[in-house]
C-alpha cells in the first residue's frame, strides 16, 4: 500500500491522515435542545413581545378580506348597492396598506434582535475560545476554528434572524385562517385540512435527510478553510513555490471545491420529488374545492353559496402558502441543528485554565519564583513530558534551561506563565501559587519572548502598544532603543506607522525578534522568560540585543531557554534537563568540568548550538 501524501487542511481524527468519505446515514443523529436555542433570544423579550403582538395583530387583520369578498359577492353585486360595494372594497384597501405597514415594522425587528443574536454567538464563542489553554491551539487546526466562527455562525443567521418570526407568523396565520374557514363551512374545511398531517410527516423525513447531509457539509468548509488558511498564507506560499507543489495545491482545493459542491447538490435535491408531491398538492385542492361545490350545487344543495366558495378559496390560498412555508422553514431548521450542534460543541468546551473565585491580584512582585514537585503530561495517557520537577529561581536571577530538543524546557517555562497547568505539584510566585492568582495579574508578572515571533497585520506602533495600551509615543521609542530597533525603524519612510505586513514578513527574522523584545520591554514585567529570544540574529546583532536583554534583566528574574552557549554562560543558575527530569544545576564553571550531561552537551560547541 503506498503511503497518503500529506494533505493539509485535512484530518481524519482531529490530527493526521485524510479525512474518509462519509454518506449522510453516517453521521449520528445530534440532539440540539431546542430550549437552549431559545434562550439565545431571552435577553430581547421586550421586543419580542413587541414583535408577537404585531404578529397576532396582522393575523387577525389577514381573514377578515375574505369576509368582505363574501359580501361583496353575496350582496353587493346582487342587490347593485354600490355605497355597500365602495365601503367593502375601501376597507379591504385599507386592511391592505396596514398590514403591509406592520410587515414592514415585523421585519425591521426580527432583523434587529437576529442581528443581535448573532452578535452574543460570535462573541460568546471568540470569548470562549479565548478562555481556552495553549494546549488546545496546539491539536485544532486554525481553519477549523475560523470555520465554526465564520461558516457555522454565519449559516445560523437567517433562522436566528427570519425564521423564528417566520415560525410565529405563520402559525399565527395558519390558526386564523383556520378557524375562519370552519367559521364559513365546516365542511369545506375539514375537506381541505385532511392530507395536512401527512404533510408534516413527509417533510420532517426529508428535513431528517438533510440534517445529516449539512453536518458533513460543515466539515467540508472546515477542511476547505484549513487548506486556504495553510497554503494562502505566507509560509504557505514559501513552501508551496520552493517545493514546486502549487499544482498539488491547486488540485486539492479543486477536489475540496468539488466535493463541497457535490454536497451542495445533494442537499438541494434531498427529498426535492417529496416536496414537489406536496405543492403539486397545494396547487390541486382549490380546484377539488370548487369540483366539491359544483357537486353540492348539482345535486339541489343550496347551504354553499358562490361567495362562500370565492371567499373560501382565496382563504384556503391564503392558509397554503404559510403551510407550505412552515414546511420548508422545517426543513431549514432542521438544517440548522447541525450547525447548532457544531456551535455549541465549541461553547460546551471545558476550560482546564480558570480563575478561581478568590483569586487576588498581587502588588509589589520581587520575582521569586518556585517549582515544587511538578509533573506535566499533554494528554492522560501520554508519557510524562516533566516529571519531579523541583527548582527555586531567586528574585533578580537568571537561570539558563538546557538540554537536548524535547527535554522539556519550553515546556517547564509555559508553566511559569500559566499556559500549561502542571497535573501534579505547583508553581509559584513570591511564595503564592499562581493559580491564585488573577490571570490579568500574572500576565503583568511574566513576560514572554518566544522563539516563534508573531506580529499582527498593523503598523509597528500598533504591535508595540498592544503590550501597553497606554504607553506613550516616548515609552515606545525607549523601548524599541533598548532592544536595538529605534534606529531601524526611524530610517523607514513612515517610521513607526510602518506596516508589518502578514506575520511580519516586510522585515528579516532578526528585526522582528527585536520588535517582539521591544514589546515585552515596553510591559516592563518582573519575571522574564526567553524562549530562544536571540536565536534569529546573527552574531553581531545578538550581542547588541543581549546588551538590552542584560539591562532589562537587572533586578528582574529571567528564565532563558537557549542553545547558544554565550547566551547562558554569565547565568546565576543553569538547569539541565534530560527527558524532562532535571539531571543537574548550577553555575557554568561548576557544571562544565563535572562530567555530568552538561559537559557532554558542551563538548565541541563552542558558542555553536548546545544540543547535539
Amino acid at each position: 500500500m503506498s503511503a497518503q501524501p500529506f494533505s493539509p487542511g485535512r484530518s481524519g481524527d482531529g490530527r493526521h491522515g485524510r479525512t474518509p468519505d462519509l454518506r449522510p446515514e453516517d453521521i449520528p443523529a445530534t440532539p440540539v435542545s431546542l430550549r437552549r436555542i431559545a434562550r439565545l433570544f431571552s435577553p430581547y423579550r421586550p421586543r419580542l413581545t413587541l414583535l408577537l403582538s404585531l404578529i397576532f395583530l396582522s393575523a387577525g387583520l389577514g381573514v377578515i378580506s375574505p369576509f368582505l369578498l363574501r359580501e361583496i359577492l353575496n350582496t353587493a353585486y346582487p342587490k347593485h348597492d354600490t355605497t355597500l360595494l365602495a365601503e367593502l372594497v375601501a376597507g379591504m384597501i385599507a386592511l391592505s396598506v396596514i398590514t403591509s405597514v406592520i410587515g414592514v415594522a415585523q421585519t425591521w425587528i426580527s432583523n434587529q434582535v437576529g442581528q443581535r443574536v448573532m452578535h452574543d454567538l460570535r462573541a460568546a464563542v471568540y470569548a470562549h475560545l479565548q478562555r481556552m489553554s495553549l494546549a488546545f491551539f496546539t491539536r485544532t487546526r486554525t481553519g477549523e476554528v475560523q470555520s465554526r466562527i465564520a461558516n457555522d455562525i454565519g449559516g445560523v443567521d437567517s433562522v436566528v434572524t427570519s425564521t423564528a418570526t417566520s415560525i410565529v407568523q405563520n402559525v399565527t396565520t395558519v390558526v386564523a385562517t383556520v378557524v375562519a374557514m370552519f367559521l364559513l363551512d365546516w365542511r369545506l374545511a375539514a375537506f381541505s385540512l385532511v392530507l395536512l398531517p401527512f404533510f408534516v410527516w413527509l417533510t420532517r423525513r426529508v428535513g431528517e435527510e438533510r440534517r445529516r447531509i449539512q453536518s458533513v457539509r460543515q466539515g467540508r468548509l472546515a477542511d476547505m478553510s484549513s487548506l486556504v488558511e495553510e497554503s494562502l498564507s505566507v509560509s504557505g506560499i514559501l513552501l508551496g513555490k520552493t517545493m514546486g507543489r502549487s499544482p498539488e495545491l491547486v488540485r486539492r482545493f479543486s477536489d475540496e471545491s468539488g466535493e463541497l459542491a457535490d454536497l451542495e447538490v445533494r442537499a438541494r435535491m434531498a427529498g426535492r420529488w417529496r416536496m414537489a408531491t406536496v405543492q403539486m398538492s397545494f396547487a390541486i385542492m382549490p380546484a377539488l374545492v370548487y369540483l366539491f361545490a359544483g357537486l353540492e350545487f348539482a345535486s339541489g344543495g343550496n347551504a354553499i353559496s358562490i361567495g362562500t366558495v370565492v371567499a373560501f378559496t382565496t382563504l384556503q390560498t391564503r392558509l397554503l402558502f404559510p403551510i407550505q412555508s412552515l414546511l420548508s422553514v422545517g426543513l431549514e431548521v432542521q438544517t440548522s441543528l447541525a450547525l447548532f450542534s457544531r456551535i455549541f460543541e465549541y461553547l460546551d468546551l471545558p476550560v482546564d485554565i480558570v480563575e478561581r473565585p478568590a483569586a487576588r491580584a498581587l502588588q509589589g512582585i520581587r520575582g521569586d519564583v518556585r517549582l515544587q514537585d511538578v509533573w506535566f503530561r499533554y494528554a492522560p495517557e501520554a508519557p510524562w513530558t516533566l516529571a519531579d520537577i523541583n527548582a527555586e529561581i531567586p528574585a533578580g536571577t537568571s537561570t539558563a534551561l538546557v538540554g537536548e530538543t524535547g527535554s522539556g524546557k519550553t515546556t517547564l517555562a509555559y508553566l511559569v506563565a500559566r499556559l500549561y497547568e502542571p497535573e501534579r505539584g505547583g508553581v509559584s510566585i513570591d511564595g503564592v501559587d499562581i493559580r491564585d492568582m488573577t490571570l490579568q495579574s500574572l500576565a503583568a508578572t511574566v513576560g514572554l519572548v518566544s522563539q516563534e515571533t508573531y506580529l499582527f497585520h498593523a503598523s509597528i506602533r500598533e504591535n508595540l502598544r498592544f503590550a501597553c495600551p497606554e504607553a506613550s509615543d516616548e515609552e515606545i521609542e525607549e523601548a524599541a532603543r533598548a532592544a536595538q530597533i529605534h534606529e531601524l525603524i526611524s530610517s523607514l519612510p513612515e517610521g513607526y506607522d510602518t506596516p508589518v505586513g502578514e506575520r511580519g514578513y516586510r522585515f528579516s527574522g532578526g528585526e522582528k525578534q527585536r520588535i517582539a523584545i521591544a514589546r515585552t520591554i515596553l510591559r516592563n514585567p518582573p519575571v522574564l522568560i526567553l524562549d530562544e529570544a536571540t536565536s534569529a540574529l546573527d552574531n553581531e546583532t545578538e550581542r547588541a540585543v543581549q546588551q538590552a536583554l542584560d539591562e532589562l534583566a537587572r533586578g528582574r528574574t529571567t528564565i532563558a531557554i537557549a542553545h547558544r552557549l554565550s547566551t547562558i554562560r554569565d547565568s546565576d543558575q543553569i538547569l539541565v534537563l534530560d527527558a524532562g527530569r532535571i539531571v543537574e544545576r548550577g553555575s557554568h564553571d561548576e557544571l562544565a568540568g563535572a562530567g555530568g550531561r552538561y559537559e557532554a552537551l558542551l563538548t565541541g560547541a563552542e558558542d555553536e548550538p548546545l544540543t547535539v
